[in-house]
């Protein structure tokens, strides 16, 4: 910007956009001090630099409401959990997938996760068969994103919402 460019000739464009051609640099900065702004070097890389005549403040005010907006168009996925017994009771299982449905309505992804606790390890079919209810019972609208597998004592899967 303005002193701090360091290259001795610039290509300029003035305020209206409008190419003013290659010009020296004590010029391109007489040129912006006489329009009353800043010369901002826009593309330092090119041959030769590219400079443009422009209020600096504005510019970087915009530059950071854009970025705001930006910031705020974009959508954060949440991972939730819901935690389950293979020897779950049945209205413990709808509240489970009651909230599982919520999660996924809302657009976050699930792990469904099922704890193993001392001798139901040996019985790993029926967290399985739990799994498998689970994923029947969350509707035709959600995609597997991890399959059902061991994870030392409990069995992990992560749901998504297909869209």
């Amino acid at each position: 910007m303005n002193e701090k460019i360091r290259a001795r000739e610039v290509l300029v464009i003035d305020e209206n956009g409008e190419k003013r051609g290659v010009l020296p640099i004590e010029e391109a900065l007489a040129l912006a001090e006489q329009a009353g702004l800043d010369l901002v070097e826009v593309a330092p890389n090119a041959e030769p630099p590219v400079c443009k005549v422009l209020d600096y403040g504005k510019y970087k005010y915009q530059a950071q409401k854009r970025a705001a907006e930006a910031r705020k168009k974009q959508k954060t996925i949440e991972v939730k959990e819901v935690k389950m017994r293979p020897t779950i009771d049945t209205h413990d299982y709808e509240v489970k997938m009651r909230n599982l449905r919520k999660f996924l309505s809302k657009g976050d992804k699930v792990k469904v996760t099922i704890r193993f606790r001392g001798r139901e390890l040996a019985h790993t079919e029926l967290g399985r068969e739990l799994m498998e209810r689970v994923l029947a019972d969350a509707g035709e609208d959600v995609k597997v994103e991890l399959m059902p597998k061991m994870e030392g004592r409990q069995m992990v899967m992560i749901l998504a919402p297909e869209k």
